[in-house]
């Protein structure tokens, strides 16, 4: 939530009562409806700052429990970790202030509740009478991989038609849908998603073709469900999409042109040093996949891609970046922020990603796995591994979940050191998890100790 929209933005200024507040925030949060969740989620982030901000000394570092902090990232990383039952105390203050004030002023209130207007989305479903049930579930399965930028005036009734088409025909998958557009990846049987790129390509919204689609093998059973949401960004970098318009982006190159551009930058060598081969993705994603001598950004999401650009701007200065990503998107926006920095010679980005690169250079300069946001967690066009087993150091590229209870993190280890109990992502993590009860924990391992894990706009 914008706090420019709220109707009580200036009430972390006010002198709160925190004394009889319920600490327990997350199990109160889950019980809310979604208004609710979305004010509580609003009074959180700024009960955040305003804890942070009470700990500024005056100048450009703070001051908290004896230390001094001179970062952003470090005074986060101490709050978040020290002091979380203060800043939740705080969250139910604000919260209960908050409430007071809507029930003082409904007007407010319902101009940030949307309703949305009857609309018969029934014209945007295929008609699938003539079709079974075992068609669309059974056969061969595809799972598909998109975005559209375009201007979405309602985006609450195309969330409810896309969860409808998705529904009516058995697809699972993510799909997100704001006033900038539409992004997804949706997997079900070869019948039922290619009606789904039909209803795609027919609606009036979205100016799509075929072409638009990355396909791989795959289908239903390649995600755990369904999830359509409304968001403020298709794609989460975490900055205005009012600010940094996906219309700011780089130039874009079919794969023939961008592998030309690749194969004349390895040409020359150690002698090229006009251009950067920019890989955008998170570390995760790059660790077991990448284009040959790219620069590849030690960040663990793609909200962190802003700060570093910010902190690493000479990298850029007066060069030509190519950049690439899994289907294209996150160079849309990551291209504009970095050409709204006017540090570039030229930017360029790969069209349709790397998942379109591969379908034309199955053995081109990209080596190694393509990570996927699904169960399958990678596809590969070749045979490369270009990855390590985390306990032995023998070629492995295929990853797993952490076995700690608590913890999210991605684990690269081979069978063999498997078999021997390590299965944990660190070996911090895993002595951890023998003993821990609290979830926190899953952010204190090695993995994550050499990462900013907070936003430095919270």
């Amino acid at each position: 939530m914008d706090s420019n929209n709220t109707p009580c933005s200036e009430f972390m200024d006010l002198d709160l009562d925190t004394s009889a507040s319920n600490i327990n925030g997350s199990k109160q949060e889950k019980q809310l409806s979604a208004p609710q969740r979305r004010y509580y989620s609003f009074c959180r982030r700024k009960s955040f700052a305003a804890f942070v901000a009470s700990k500024a000394d005056g100048g450009e570092s703070w001051c908290c429990c004896g230390e001094t902090f001179k970062e952003h990232a470090a005074i986060h990383k101490h709050v978040a970790k020290t002091h979380d039952s203060e800043v939740k105390q705080l969250t139910q203050a604000t919260y209960k202030h908050l409430l007071s004030q809507l029930e003082e002023d409904p007007e407010a209130q319902q101009q940030n509740q949307h309703d949305v207007k009857p609309v018969d989305i029934s014209a945007w479903i295929p008609d699938i009478s003539h079709i079974s049930k075992e068609e669309l579930q059974s056969g061969s399965g595809t799972v598909l991989l998109y975005y559209c930028y375009c201007l979405v005036e309602d985006p609450h009734i195309i969330c409810e038609w896309q969860k409808a088409l998705c529904e009516a025909l058995h697809l699972t998958g993510k799909v997100r849908v704001a006033t900038e557009g539409i992004n997804g990846t949706v997997g079900g049987s070869n019948v039922a998603t290619s009606l789904y790129i039909n209803a795609m390509c027919s609606h009036p919204v979205f100016k799509m073709d075929r072409e638009d689609f990355k396909t791989s093998d795959g289908g239903a059973e390649c995600f755990t469900g369904l999830r359509v949401g409304v968001y403020k960004e298709i794609v989460p970098m975490g900055v205005n999409p009012d600010v940094i318009s996906y219309k700011l982006a780089g130039v874009h190159l079919e794969p023939d042109e961008f592998h030309k551009q690749v194969e004349a930058l390895l040409a020359k060598g150690d002698l090229c040093n006009d251009t950067v081969l920019l890989d955008c993705r998170n570390f995760y994603e790059s660790k077991i996949g990448q284009f040959t001598q790219c620069l590849a950004p030690n960040i663990r999401k793609f909200s962190y891609f802003p700060d570093y650009v910010d902190q690493n701007l000479e990298l850029f200065r007066e060069k030509k970046v190519l950049m690439y990503c899994t289907g294209g998107i996150r160079c849309e926006r990551g291209s504009a922020y970095l050409c709204s920095k006017n540090v570039c010679k030229e930017v360029y980005q790969l069209k349709g990603g790397i998942h379109k690169y591969l379908e034309r250079f199955p053995e081109g300069f990209y080596r190694g796995k393509l990570f996927v946001f699904d169960e399958r967690y990678t596809i590969s066009s070749n045979q490369d591994v270009i990855s390590d087993c985390r306990y032995c150091g023998l070629p492995w590229d295929h990853y797993e979940l952490c076995s700690t209870q608590f913890c999210c993190q991605l684990v690269l280890s081979c069978p063999s050191c498997r078999q021997n109990g390590h299965t944990a992502c660190c070996p911090t993590c895993q002595t951890k998890g023998q003993t821990s009860t609290d979830p926190r924990h899953k952010e204190e391992c090695e993995c994550t100790d050499g990462r900013p894990r907070i936003p430095q706009d919270v």
